[in-house]
């Protein structure tokens, strides 16, 4: 196993130093997936709910929360993020929307974090926006599916 990062000699939480590092272009991207009934899915994809615009309200959700992911996790670095999407897919037979982030930086450090963070918060203001006429949906698989930068390189998930 190997020594975790964000441990001092003394087994003591800290941030990482990452001044030593070299600036590189690093990029994340993560997916999630919200499920619901088909009632609601037609709510959202035809424009229908009584809160406004679901998915315009999750985007800019998703995004802000990427930026602010240094204020939600122990720990992690505050970023000049250089950019954020947010993007959604209903799929009709599963009754669900599948949300998918990508960051970018040019830094010292991976966006991971951000990528994750922008996810879980759009898939939480879908629910958020919808919950009177669902409160069943569930958000799940939330992951990385790939990150490149850096001294670990590219990752791609299976």
């Amino acid at each position: 196993m190997s020594k975790l990062t964000h441990l001092d000699e003394k087994g003591q939480a800290r941030m990482v130093d990452v001044s030593a590092k070299d600036v590189t272009t690093r990029l994340a991207t993560a997916r999630g997936t919200i499920s619901m009934t088909a009632g609601t899915l037609g709510m959202i994809t035809e424009g229908r709910a009584k809160k406004g615009d679901v998915l315009a309200a999750a985007r800019i959700a998703g995004i802000m929360a990427a930026k602010k992911t240094h204020e939600l996790i122990p720990l992690c670095h505050p970023l000049l993020i250089s950019g954020v999407t947010v993007d959604f897919t209903p799929d009709v037979k599963a009754n669900a929307i599948e949300v998918e982030a990508t960051v970018k930086v040019e830094g010292k450090t991976g966006v991971e974090m951000e990528a994750l963070t922008a996810v879980s918060v759009a898939c939480l203001t879908i629910y958020d926006m919808c919950k009177s006429a669902d409160r069943a949906m569930r958000i799940g698989d939330i992951r990385l599916v790939e990150k490149s930068g850096g001294k670990s390189g590219h990752y791609s998930a299976d």
